[in-house]
């Protein structure tokens, strides 16, 4: 009996879970890029990037090494390569459409004003105002602790910073994930240190010397200019935001059948894959001994 009471919940997650319809926030091809437009990808080097750089379907790529539908290495690219609409660049072009519907889809949440600055904000959903700048100093964003954190900035218009603004994140682990959707362009004012995905309808700029530590620029049908930055899909060396933290290749958008709202979560751990399997088993074998026991028992 002891046994049976085990195994029927894990068979009722096994069989649950599967209807539920998952959606990763940022597909395979699309999480392996630190960089991606659409018409062009400009830089003024040098820049530091940790991940693919790439465009399409454009194939316009200044400043990088660049062969048009062949991948390519250079030297400020690291743990990539550099994609002039390759076939992979034009896939995760269609799943950063698809991300940004996705993230869309999860509704407006809090509204805030216009400037950020100030501000510590826990893990959450935010609708930002347009205003000249969204970001005239330091935001501080609090995990409270949580291994897989979400924070999403809803921005309809545009995502501005002013010079030297910094997005801090504290108290985060390393499957958190940190996006900013803006409704049409991103700038980053000089030595800006942002923090997260951007992932813009239109056009992506940094200026002179800004970072994003954990995160990528991401356009969807305008272009990337870059001047001397660094940005990083790897976030190592990053403290409390781990090997993964912030970029939130691990988090998906969960749809329950029942029509209820969308919400966001991890991917589930192999152990719980593990788990639900040696549930299914165990209550296989309980079936088996009870029918046992029935047939002794005639």
């Amino acid at each position: 009996m002891n046994a049976m009471k085990f195994a029927i919940p894990l068979f009722v997650a096994l069989a649950y879970g599967p209807v539920q319809a998952q959606t990763p926030i940022l597909g395979p091809q699309l999480s392996s890029f630190a960089v991606l437009g659409a018409e062009t990808v400009t830089n003024v080097p040098t820049s530091t990037i940790v991940g693919n750089v790439g465009v399409s379907p454009g194939t316009a790529i200044t400043g990088f090494n660049s062969v048009s539908g062949i991948a390519v290495a250079d030297p400020q690219v690291t743990g990539g390569l550099v994609h002039s609409n390759t076939a992979v660049a034009a896939a995760a072009q269609g799943q950063l459409t698809t991300a940004r519907g996705t993230l869309t889809s999860l509704g407006a949440g809090i509204t805030l004003g216009a400037d950020l600055a100030g501000l510590t904000l826990n893990p959450g959903i935010y609708t930002v105002a347009a205003g000249t700048t969204n970001l005239s100093g330091t935001l501080t964003l609090d995990g409270l602790g949580n291994a897989n954190a979400f924070w999403l900035f809803q921005m309809p218009s545009t995502l501005i910073t002013s010079s030297g603004s910094v997005v801090n994140v504290i108290n985060a682990g390393t499957g958190s994930g940190l996006f900013w959707n803006v409704g049409s362009s991103a700038t980053l004012g000089t030595t800006t240190s942002f923090e997260g995905n951007i992932l813009a309808l239109t056009s992506i700029s940094l200026n002179t010397g800004a970072t994003i530590g954990c995160g990528r620029a991401l356009a969807d049908v305008g272009s990337v200019t870059l001047q001397m930055n660094t940005i990083s899909i790897g976030c190592a060396g990053t403290g409390e935001e781990g090997s993964n933290g912030l970029g939130g290749s691990g988090l998906v958008v969960v749809t329950p059948p029942n029509g209820g709202p969308p919400v966001v979560t991890a991917i589930p751990e192999p152990e719980i894959y593990a788990m639900m399997a040696v549930g299914l088993g165990l209550l296989g074998w309980v079936g088996r001994r009870k029918k046992l026991t029935e047939a002794a028992a005639a």
